[in-house]
C-alpha cells in the first residue's frame, strides 16, 4: 500500500517546511547510510559480504600492538593477554553481529534500541568515531613509515599522502568498498603469511626464542597483572565489531535454503574477525622477537610492521624485491583498513550531528573532519604513546560494546524487559534510556579511574575487568529497577503491514515517504498522523518542528509485564 501526498502536502514540502531531506536522500541512497539497509539493495551473496567484511581487518596495527605488549610484558604474558582479548571480543561481538546481519542495521541503530534511547546513543557514536580516527592515524603512520623506507618520502608528507589518498575511495560507499576488498584480499594474504612461514621453516630455533622472550627489561615473569595490562591494550580493538557490522548489515535475508552459509559468513566476518586479529598480534610479536635477536639495532624498529616484513623478506629475496614487497604490503593493508575507518567514522559523526541538530550536512563534510583529526594525531607521532592511548580508549570501548551485548542477551532474551526486535526510529524511542546510558557511563568512568591509578596501584591492571564486569551486570539491574519502561515511547508505529516476513526477516514491502517522495521498505517507515501518510526514518530525524513524529503511546507490553511482576 502506498499513500500519495496531497496537493497541500506537496506545497508544504515545496515551500521548504522540511528542506533538508531532499539533499540527504540523494546522498544516503548510495548505500543507505544512517538508515535500514533494504532488501532491494542487498544483492550481494553471503560469501561476498563476508569477504568484504574481513577485508576491513587487513590492518597492520595488530602487528604493532602484538610487538608492543610483548616487548613490555614478555611473550607469555602477551599471549595470555591476546587470549583474553579474543574470548571477550568473540563473546560480546556475537549478539551484535547477529542483530546487524539479521535486521540489517548498523551498530548505532542497534545501540539506540538496546538500552540507550534515540539521543542517548549519540555518546557511543562519538566513542566509535574516536576509534576510527585513532586507528586511521595508527594505520596511516605505518603507511608513512613504508613510504619513507621505500621511496624516501619524508614522514610529514607521508602522513598527508596516506590521508588524502583515502578520500576519493570512500566517496562512493559500499559498492566501491566491497569491490576493493574482494580483489585485494588474496595478494594481501600471500604477502602477510609468507614471512612467518619462512621463519618457522628455515629458522625453527626462532620458535623457542619466541616463547623464552622476557621483554625488553628481562622482567616478563608470568603474572596476572601483566596479562591484564596486555589484554587492556588489545581490547582497544573492541569497537572493530562496529566496522564489521557496517558490512554485515548488507547480508541477504536468512532463509532455510541459505541458513548454513548465512551463519558461517556471519560468524566468520562478525565476531570471527578476532581470530585473525589475535593471530596477527601473535605473529607481530614473533617477528619482533626475531628482529631483536638477529638484526643489529633491531630493538629500535621491532614494533614497526614495515621493518618487520622488510627484514624477513631480505632473508630469502633480493634486497630490491624485498623492499618492493614490504612497501606494497603496507600500502595495500593501510588502504584496505583506512577506507573502512574513514567510511565508518564519517557515518558516526554524521549520524550524531544529524540527530542533535536535525540537519543533514552531507557525509563528505565529516569524512574530511575525521581525516583532519587523524592527520593531527599522525603528526604528533602517536607511536610514542601508543600503549597509553589504546589502554585508555579500551575502557570506553569495552563499556559501550559490553553494555549493548548484555542488554541483548539478558534484557531481551532472558528477562524479556527489552523489546526483542530492534527499534531505531525517532518517536518510537525515548530520548534517553537510563539502562544503557547510565550503565556505560558508570562502567567507563570507574574503569578509567582504575586505569590511571585513582583507586590504588594494586588494582590498576584490572581496569579491563572492572569495565567488563560493570557493563555486564548493570544493564539487567537497571532494567529491573526501571521495569523496562524506558525502552519504547510507543509500541505501535501506525502501519498495519507486518514488519517481518514468514522467516523473521525484515519485510520487503514498499511504502512512499510523503516528505522526500522516495520509496522505502517497511522497517524504515512510520506513520505520520498529521498528514495521514508515511514518513521515512531520515525525514523523521531532520523534522525540526516534530510535525511528523508520532505522539507518545501507551506503555509497552514488556514494561507493563515488568511493572506487574514488580508490584506482585
Amino acid at each position: 500500500m502506498t499513500v500519495e501526498p496531497s496537493l497541500d502536502q506537496r506545497a508544504a514540502t515545496d515551500a521548504g517546511a522540511v528542506p533538508e531531506p531532499s539533499t540527504a536522500t540523494r546522498e544516503t541512497l548510495e548505500d543507505y547510510t544512517l538508515r535500514f539497509a533494504p532488501r532491494s539493495y542487498r544483492k550481494w551473496s553471503t560469501g561476498v559480504v563476508g569477504v568484504s567484511a574481513l577485508g576491513g581487518i587487513a590492518y597492520l596495527a595488530d602487528f604493532a600492538i602484538g610487538a608492543n605488549i610483548g616487548i613490555s610484558y614478555g611473550t607469555t604474558n602477551a599471549l595470555w593477554g591476546i587470549g583474553i582479548f579474543a574470548v571477550v571480543i568473540f563473546a560480546t561481538g556475537l549478539p551484535l553481529a547477529y542483530y546487524a546481519a539479521r535486521y540489517n542495521i548498523d551498530l548505532d541503530l542497534i545501540t539506540r534500541g538496546s538500552g540507550f534511547g534515540y539521543y542517548g546513543s549519540v555518546v557511543t557514536n562519538v566513542i566509535f568515531a574516536s576509534f576510527t580516527f585513532i586507528f586511521f592515524a595508527l594505520e596511516g603512520s605505518i603507511m608513512a613509515q613504508g613510504l619513507e623506507l621505500g621511496l624516501h618520502v619524508p614522514l610529514w608528507l607521508g602522513y598527508a599522502v596516506s590521508t588524502l589518498v583515502i578520500f576519493p575511495l570512500v566517496i562512493y560507499g559500499m559498492k566501491v568498498l566491497s569491490t576493493l576488498q574482494v580483489w585485494t584480499t588474496p595478494l594481501w594474504l600471500i604477502l602477510m603469511v609468507l614471512p612467518f612461514v619462512y621463519l618457522v621453516v628455515s629458522h625453527p630455533e626462532s620458535v623457542s626464542s619466541f616463547f623464552d622472550y622476557q621483554g625488553e627489561n628481562g622482567q616478563g615473569a608470568t603474572n596476572v597483572g601483566s596479562m591484564l595490562l596486555a589484554a587492556g591494550v588489545c581490547l582497544s580493538l573492541i569497537a572493530q565489531i562496529a566496522e564489521q557490522i557496517d558490512y554485515l548489515r548488507f547480508m541477504p535475508p536468512k532463509t532455510p535454503e541459505n541458513s548454513r552459509r548465512w551463519w558461517s559468513s556471519m560468524l566468520l566476518a562478525g565476531p570471527g574477525w578476532v581470530i585473525f586479529g589475535a593471530l596477527k598480534q601473535a605473529i607481530g610479536l614473533f617477528l619482533a622477537v626475531y628482529i631483536i635477536a638477529n638484526i643489529a639495532d633491531g630493538a629500535t624498529v621491532a614494533n614497526e610492521p614495515v621493518h618487520q616484513f622488510l627484514e624477513i623478506y631480505r632473508g630469502f629475496l633480493p634486497g630490491w624485491l624485498a623492499m618492493v614487497l614490504a612497501v606494497v604490503l603496507v600500502v595495500i593493508s593501510q588502504i584496505k583498513i583506512n577506507v573502512t575507518n574513514a567510511y565508518s567514522g564519517s557515518l558516526a559523526w554524521t549520524n550524531s550531528y544529524t540527530r542533535l541538530t536535525r540537519h543533514y550536512p552531507g557525509r563528505l563534510v565529516f569524512l574530511g573532519f575525521n581525516l583532519v583529526i587523524a592527520l593531527v594525531l599522525m603528526e604528533a607521532n602517536m607511536f610514542d604513546f601508543l600503549n597509553t592511548i589504546l589502554g585508555f580508549y579500551a575502557n570506553c570501548g569495552m563499556a559501550w560494546i559490553v553494555v549493548v551485548a548484555s542488554d541483548i542477551v539478558f534484557n531481551k532474551y532472558l528477562l524479556k524487559l527489552s523489546p526483542l526486535q530492534p527499534e531505531f526510529r525517532r518517536g518510537m524511542l525515548y530520548a534517553i534510556n537510563p539502562v544503557g546510558f547510565v550503565s556505560m557511563a558508570l562502567a567507563a568512568g570507574i574503569s578509567i579511574l582504575v586505569f590511571f591509578g585513582g583507586l590504588g596501584d594494586a588494582i590498576k591492571p584490572y581496569s579491563p575487568l572492572v569495565a567488563i564486569g560493570l557493563a555486564v551486570v548493570l544493564p539487567p539491574i537497571l532494567a529491573i529497577a526501571t521495569r523496562g519502561k524506558y525502552y519504547l515511547r510507543r509500541s505501535d508505529d501506525g502501519i498495519e503491514l507486518p514488519m517481518y516476513d514468514e522467516h523473521g526477516n525484515p519485510s520487503g514491502a514498499v511504502l512512499s515517504c510523503h516528505v522526500c517522495r522516495q520509496d522505502y521498505e517497511r522497517p524504515d517507515m512510520a506513520a505520520c498522523e498529521t498528514h495521514d501518510a508515511y514518513v521515512c526514518s531520515l525525514c523523521l530525524s531532520t523534522d525540526k518542528v516534530s510535525d511528523h513524529v508520532l505522539p507518545a503511546g501507551a506503555p509497552t507490553a514488556a514494561a507493563a509485564d515488568a511493572s506487574a511482576r514488580a508490584e506482585a
